[in-house]
């Protein structure tokens, strides 16, 4: 982990940031496992951050890709059809 650009650790957080970034893709970009992200996560963050966001991605199948309901792409709500260029109409 000591090789990793300022830029590197801030994709890996932003990456794991979010929720439908799964570990795998962490690990296949950066060659860091999930148990790594956790430290990097926890040195780079506030504790009230990291606290926030180890609550939120905690066994949520979305970050393990083994886990995940869908086999490729992006998770699309049924609603989503329903809204044109994703953005809802003028009242």
């Amino acid at each position: 982990m000591g090789d990793l650009s300022t830029e590197d650790i801030d994709r890996i957080i932003e990456m794991a940031w979010e929720d439908r970034t799964p570990f795998d893709a962490i690990e296949l970009q950066f060659g860091i496992k999930e148990q790594k992200v956790i430290e990097l996560m926890r040195k780079h963050m506030k504790a009230s951050s990291f606290r926030m966001w180890r609550k939120r991605v905690q066994g949520r199948s979305t970050k393990h890709a083994k886990k995940r309901t869908f086999e490729e792409g992006r998770f699309k709500c049924s609603r989503q059809k329903q809204i044109t260029h994703n953005k809802v109409s003028k009242r």
